[in-house]
This record gives C-alpha cells, structure tokens and sequence, in this order.
C-alpha cells in the first residue's frame, strides 16, 4: 500500500501552476525579480541594477550595462571573494553552500554558489513536476508515495572555513524537508557514504526492505545499480524486487544509448521523466508524457538568454566571441542550436553554462539538449554535435541489436587529413566493420555537412569496441563515481591522452 494517495488540493495546483501571461512577460518579471534582490551587492552596483529597473527595455538594457561570462572569468571577477567570506557579492547574504562541478571534461573542481533562494527555486519546480504527473496517461500516481530511491552524491559535505562544498544532489537531500524523510531512499545513513561503491553495495543490502516507485539518477549508476540487485538475489529481473518501480527520472545525458541495456532489467514497462537540472540550478523539466522536449522553467528563480551556436558567435574550440547578440526566449527559433546563458538567484550573472539546446515546440518552450559547447567535433566544418551521436548510437544499436551505454568520440589527423575515432562500450558479440558502416550512414542521413566532409576532408572513421567496465574504471580513476558524473561524448585534449593510456 502507498504511503500517501497521491492526490494533490485543488488550491495548491493552482497556486503552482503557470500564471496565463505571455513567455517575456514572464521572462522579464523574473529579471527584475532578480536585479531587485541583488541591487545592492557589489556586482549590483557596478553594472547599475537600478538604471535597468527603471529602463523602458529592462531586458536589452541588462543586456547593454551587464557582460557575459564563463566559469572562469566570474570567478576571477567575482565568486573568488565569496569563498574568502565576503558578504554580498553577486547576491545578497554570505554563501554558505558550494555545489562541486567539473562538467565531463576537466580536472579542477568548479565551485558553484549555492544560495536558500536557489534551494527554494529548484524545490518550487520539483513540486510542479510532481504535480505534473497528472498529465500521464495510464499510469499509477499511487508510486509517488512509494520509496523515492535517489543515486546522488554524499550528504557528508566538505567542510571549509565558512561554507560547505559537495555535489547539488547531496546539499539538496541535506536541506530537503522532515516530511521527505519517509519517501526517501537510500536514508540519511547511506547518503552520508562518499566511497561510490561501498554506497551501492549499502543500497543492494537494504533492497529487500524498500518499496521502491522512484528511482532518481544518471542512467549508467541507476543500470548498474540494478544490475548488482539482480545478481545478488538471483532474480530475472529488478520488478521481482521492487514490484511497484513505474518510474525513472533522469538527466544529464540522453537517455537513448542506455535504454536497450535498462529495459533488459525490467519485468514490466516504466514511465521515463527527462529533467535538466544542473548545478546552477533547475532549468527544465518534461511535463507530459510524450512530449518532444522538457518545458523550460519561464516564470520561477532564472533569467534565460539563447546564443546561435555557430561560426559568428564561437570559435573554433567553443569559446564565446566578443560582440556576441542574445536572444531571449519568445525570440528564439525551432531547429536551431543555441547556447544558454542563465541568470539566478544564486549570483550567476550572464553565465554560459556550457550547454546547447534546440527548440524543439514553440508554443510550449520545450527544448531538448543537444551537447556541450566544447563537446562537439567540426575539425572540417562536419559540425557534429552530441544529439548528432546518441542518434546514430541509439540508430545502430536498434539496427544490430546490441546494445552500446557508453561512447565518446574524438578527431586525429589522417593522411595528410582527418578522421573521427569512436570508442564504444558493449559486452555484446559485434561486428565491428558493420557498426561502422551503420554509424557512418545514420550521421550522413542526420547530418548534411557530415556527409559533404565525407567525401572531402573527413576521409575515414575508425570503430573500437571496449568492455562496459572499461569506461567505468577509467571514470573511477579520475574520481568521478556515481553522482552526476558523466562519461564525455567527446574527447580533446590531455583528457583525450590520458584515455589512450589507459585502454593500452
């Protein structure tokens, strides 16, 4: 029996609903929110938060007065001083939490601020994603007062003089309400636990004990998760355990890859919920059941603005160039790949998160991610981007089969021109020459420039296929288990030399 019947008051789901109001007026309301609370901090008072309050055009004059920025220049600018202790810097108050990013490629810890009013923020959208459930057809609502087993990081934090530091998932269990505490699994005990594997085999221990309706998490350690309880209780599969499993939330990565591999594990059908969250805060979330793309957030806790992803706007390795023209939201087209700025309530001002997205439904903002600004390969103009991969992934995979959870893609030099070099996971038996064959053409199909460079500059792909575990070991050794930890769909740089050396 559920612990509570899923039934939600009528004056509650109006309260949370979306107000009846274009997407930039909502848009605006939300900036000015923001540039109300920080107009007095130091960034507030630089960049004249009060002179954009007062514009006719609060948008394009916040655009005017306020500069852009990556992770590397607010913090040389800005975020540094509030790790020293300093009040007021980028928001209001003294930042007390850090959520730990380092995206999928690099080395060094990002330390992102984490304020209550983001914490606020994020949980407002967490209800409303709840709440949208209702909007699922033929499934039992009732598992939503089941066990919620969430995979994320430890809620033991790294404690530094003055604040706290650790991954999002972990400081929002920490600050989660008393009321959660019965829903939530793995419990406070487990959660604590920073050693990845010793936290999955807690988890596979106390499976037995739990109803679980919910499992929260990046796909790869939610598998593997599964995988280690049916294997220890000898079960065909993972609804033996938790009968009443109906539904999977995730992000970070595409689902697609992972799906073949997931569905083995199942006795029944469950219902997947796509959401963007990251560590600067909850961006999107999908609100129907098969809807194209998730919902951005318009009227909650950030300010949005959209970048064409192309040659006028970034260079060749991904960076922002100067004079570059954002677009807000209601301005944006479909079909085309942006990359998002946010503004939140946390001090992150104009902040290239890092990500592209695609428009994929204009009357319901509804986008999907399609990679990173750094991940993508164009060595010849071939443009390929990360969706570009999980579709000739998910393509091939469906084609022979197989199934193919992990992959990473990178460019080399190839007489005297260049190749694409892909490395794939599986413990399949596969035919490595018709895995190529099959890659190349669905990219030729998804891609009109790959399939122009192909025949020019682009002269060969090459295909290795590696054992599932190696991409898990290679992640473990360079610390990044469990989590929201991801494997990076592209590899450059010293990254890309440290895995060469590794599968030697």
């Amino acid at each position: 029996m559920a612990i509570i019947d899923f039934k939600i008051p009528k004056t509650i789901a109006r309260a949370l609903r979306l107000p009846e109001n274009n997407i930039r007026r909502q848009q605006l309301r939300v900036l000015k929110k923001l540039l109300r609370k920080a107009r007095f901090t130091q960034f507030g008072q630089q960049y004249k938060f009060d002179e954009i309050l007062v514009a006719k055009h609060p948008g394009k004059k916040f655009q005017e007065l306020v500069p852009t920025y990556n992770y590397s220049s607010i913090y040389k600018d800005w975020w540094h001083k509030t790790l020293d202790g300093m009040s007021d810097v980028c928001w209001p108050g003294k930042i007390k939490f850090y959520a730990l990013s380092s995206g999928t490629s690099e080395a060094a810890s990002k330390y992102i601020p984490v304020t209550n009013d983001l914490l606020k923020g994020n949980k407002v959208v967490m209800i409303k994603q709840l709440l949208s459930l209702r909007n699922y057809e033929n499934v039992p609502l009732s598992s939503a007062g089941r066990g919620w087993l969430t995979l994320g990081g430890s809620t033991d934090l790294e404690k530094n003089a003055g604040y706290f530091a650790g991954d999002l998932s972990g400081i929002t269990v920490k600050k989660s309400p008393f009321w959660f505490q019965p829903f939530y699994k793995p419990g406070r005990k487990i959660a604590r636990e920073k050693d990845w594997n010793k936290k999955l085999r807690e988890i596979v221990e106390k499976a037995p004990q739990w109803d679980i309706g919910f499992i929260v998490g990046v796909p790869a350690w939610v598998q593997m998760c599964m995988e280690m309880v049916v294997e220890k209780y000898k079960l065909n599969n993972i609804h033996e355990m938790w009968p009443n499993l109906d539904f999977f939330v995730h992000g970070g990565v595409s689902f697609e890859p992972y799906k073949k591999g997931f569905e083995k594990l199942l006795g029944k059908p469950i219902t997947y919920i796509e959401t963007y969250l990251a560590s600067e805060g909850f961006i999107a979330f999908q609100d129907k059941q098969f809807s194209k793309g998730m919902k951005l957030v318009t009227n909650g806790h950030i300010f949005l603005e959209f970048v064409p992803f192309d040659d006028d706007n970034f260079d060749s390795d991904g960076n922002m160039l100067p004079n570059i023209k954002p677009l807000m939201l209601h301005e944006i087209e479909e079909g085309k790949d942006y990359a998002l700025l946010i503004s939140t309530s946390a001090g992150a001002w104009r902040y290239l998160i890092g990500d592209t997205i695609k428009l994929v439904d204009k009357d319901n903002s509804e986008v999907i991610i399609t990679g990173r600004t750094k991940h993508f390969l164009s060595l010849v103009g071939e443009h390929l981007s990360v969706d570009n991969m999980n579709n000739a992934i998910q393509i091939a995979g469906e084609k022979l089969n197989v199934c193919l959870p992990e992959f990473t893609v990178s460019g080399e030099p190839y007489n005297n021109f260049f190749a694409h070099h892909w490395y794939i996971a599986s413990d399949d038996k596969i035919d490595t020459s018709l895995l190529k064959t099959t890659i190349d053409n669905a990219l030729k199909e998804l891609n009109d420039d790959y399939a122009v460079e192909r025949k020019s500059a682009l002269k060969e792909i090459f295909i290795t296929v590696l054992p599932e575990s190696t991409f898990m070991n290679f992640m473990e050794s360079k610390g990044k288990v469990g989590g929201q930890h991801k494997f990076p769909r592209v590899l450059k740089g010293q990254m890309l030399a440290d895995w060469k050396k590794f599968i030697v």
